[in-house]
């Protein structure tokens, strides 16, 4: 019997967690099955269930795949590198900018699926966990999260800025705006695809994010 290498297995991975985005896109994160993905590859039950035990195994190598893909931790490192040379208000400003692309083009995609697994994790708590146990790594959001906090904790020790609310609440405030903003763009621009979807756009949302969270941090929007 022939060795298999590590390249064949690399690929055949490829393949199934490309083939699982595919479907993630095309059908909802919590729809997809192990029998789909045997569709869509056209692999054998056996040929899947020797690299993956089970759907949960495989959306947490996508996952991982998704976060190499798009890498907002250089961008968001990008920004804060000249932190030395942006005022507080041009650091939010270029965050939230950033956002607003991001979301604008991994709206059907990233943004949707990150959506689902959201409503996943409030349905079925035991599978997100075992699929974010599988995705080693820090997410993008919390990623970003950790560098603003860090920053602007150091801007309100130095007194550079006065904050209207303390860190938490505007940390809290932060993540459940932009989930909502993120939650508001999907469901109108992917599932509705109504008239309201011309007010769902995730540039202008996160654009008057930005001033409410300067407002918050003390700052002259």
């Amino acid at each position: 019997m022939p060795k298999v290498t590590e390249e064949y297995i690399t690929n055949k991975k490829n393949l199934i967690i490309g083939a699982a985005y595919e479907l993630c896109i095309e059908k909802t994160v919590s729809t997809v099955t192990m029998q789909d993905i045997i569709n869509r590859t056209g692999l054998s039950q056996g040929g899947i269930y020797r690299f993956y035990h089970d759907i949960d195994e495989i959306f947490a190598d996508m996952l991982v795949e998704m976060r190499k893909r798009v890498s907002i931790k250089d961008k968001v490192d990008e920004i804060f590198a000249r932190a030395d040379e942006l005022s507080a208000k041009e650091i939010t400003t270029h965050i939230f900018d950033m956002l607003a692309d991001f979301m604008s083009d991994e709206l059907m995609g990233i943004e949707k699926i990150d959506f689902e697994l959201s409503v996943l994790a409030m349905n079925a708590p035991h599978r997100i966990e075992k699929i974010l146990a599988g995705a080693h790594g820090v997410g993008h959001m919390e990623y970003i999260m950790s560098r603003t906090s860090d920053y602007f904790k150091q801007k309100l020790q130095k007194g550079e800025i006065q904050a209207k609310v303390s860190e938490t609440e505007l940390l809290t405030y932060i993540s459940s705006a932009y989930s909502g903003i993120q939650m508001c763009c999907i469901v109108n621009n992917c599932y509705r695809k109504g008239p309201m979807a011309e007010y769902y756009q995730p540039k202008m949302l996160l654009q008057t994010m930005a001033k409410t969270v300067n407002y918050l941090l003390g700052i002259e929007v």
